[in-house]
């Protein structure tokens, strides 16, 4: 029928045509141009989700305050915990002020005005299914280790105690197929006792023997663990002084099977040592491996050292304003060991796979949060004095706890 027609007449139908598909084309863009445009439901998702959970970077841990003014968090776990260490177990050993004490949450400054989420020992679990999470180092990392054993416990209660693979302990949770295990491992590098008797060339009216640390062979507790677990925490430090190794009794360094010439002093040692572990772990342990070296935990003797009536019967933490009357090194305190040897850490692992985990600013505010007087067994605080070093649980390292879990779910993307 078009065929039929005149041109003039599909000319002007052409034009008509023409015509009205640019008004439609002017009209479409004039709307897209008008209305308000939104991302992607993507991209809207990732904007939404970019910013790491409170607690799973590095700077939560430094950059923050203790609140409570937020309600209290219950405690996940009780005295019943089959993780517990006596002389931790506050609850069990009737310390004084332990709600007070557990009523203080630390809250991040980039958090919005929240505190570290408490963990929930059950997603964790679910999360991590089929992982294993080690600790090596001294009786602080067991102290921090016993904390997670016993929340995780609140999460899954047929767990067992597991002291394979050279753990000093740790536990198996069975219905997650997970594993946390503790290497007690003082040095980090081997040591080993040599007595007077063996040792010619020291006159025996002035040592016992001495202590042989070789500075590159990682002691036995954990050298056979290094692909073993997914996640690693280290520490030392806290064994490095003359109440563990007096003079009759000294720490002597070798390297290589030989004397390192000149002898080192202790602080020195430790630097080499720490040195020589950290080129130890990046050789050892698999790049996929999370492995963190915890800062040192600070200690609150006031008024003499732990043999000299020292005491940390405080009620509520410190203010900022009174740390480094404590901690400062210039101060030259009994309690200046933790800057000073996190000073020695810092360097070591810089420019390498492993993550400062520092968990000493957090923890210096917390002077009432020792065992102090209560440790469970009579007679104690005669012999040992106050325990102003390890954390009454539950307590302290629970907060600890909160921010390792949140940083090994950042670290593996659940």
């Amino acid at each position: 029928m078009a065929a039929n027609l005149p041109f003039s007449s599909r000319r002007r139908r052409s034009l008509f045509l023409l015509l009205a598909l640019i008004l439609i084309l002017t009209f479409t863009l004039t709307s897209l141009l008008s209305s308000p445009r939104s991302p992607p439901s993507n991209l809207s998702s990732l904007t939404s989700t970019s910013s790491p959970p409170c607690g799973s970077l590095s700077s939560d841990l430094i950059e923050g305050h203790w609140s409570n003014a937020t309600t209290p968090r219950k405690t996940l776990y009780g005295a019943t915990c089959p993780f517990h260490r006596n002389a931790w177990n506050c609850l069990r050993n009737g310390r004084a002020h332990m709600d007070a004490m557990n009523s203080w949450s630390w809250v991040p400054d980039r958090c919005a005005g929240d505190p570290v989420p408490r963990l929930d020992p059950v997603r964790f679990l679910t999360a991590m299914r089929g992982k294993k999470i080690g600790f090596v180092g001294d009786s602080l990392n067991e102290n921090f280790v016993t904390a997670l054993l016993c929340v995780l416990w609140s999460g899954d209660e047929s767990a067992r105690k597991w002291k394979r693979k050279g753990a000093w302990r740790g536990g198996y949770f069975p219905k997650f197929d997970l594993i946390v295990g503790y290497h007690r491992a003082v040095l980090l590098a081997n040591y080993t006792w040599m007595p007077v008797e063996k040792l010619g060339q020291y006159p025996k009216d002035e040592i016992m023997g001495m202590y042989r640390v070789d500075v590159d062979v990682a002691a036995d507790d954990w050298n056979r663990i290094t692909k073993f677990y997914d996640v690693l925490i280290f520490n030392t430090g806290h064994w490095w002084g003359p109440d563990k190794f007096p003079k009759e009794k000294p720490l002597v360094f070798f390297r290589e099977g030989k004397l390192i010439n000149p002898p080192l002093g202790i602080h020195d040692g430790l630097n080499v040592v720490i040195s020589s572990m950290v080129s130890y772990i990046e050789k050892e342990v698999p790049g996929k491996t999370l492995k963190l070296w915890r800062t040192q935990s600070p200690r609150h003797f006031f008024g003499g050292e732990w043999d000299q009536n020292g005491s940390c019967l405080f009620n509520e933490p410190l203010k900022e304003h009174e740390l480094n009357s404590w901690f400062d090194l210039k101060n030259n305190g009994i309690n200046r060991e933790a800057r000073e040897v996190n000073e020695i850490i810092r360097e070591a692992i810089l420019g390498t796979s492993i993550e400062l985990f520092n968990l000493t600013h957090l923890s210096e505010f917390r002077a009432d949060a020792h065992p102090a007087i209560w440790l469970g067994k009579k007679d104690a605080v005669s012999v040992w004095g106050q325990d102003c070093l390890h954390w009454c649980l539950p307590g302290l390292p629970d907060t600890w706890v909160d921010l390792l879990t949140a940083r090994i779910l950042h670290f593996f993307g659940r």
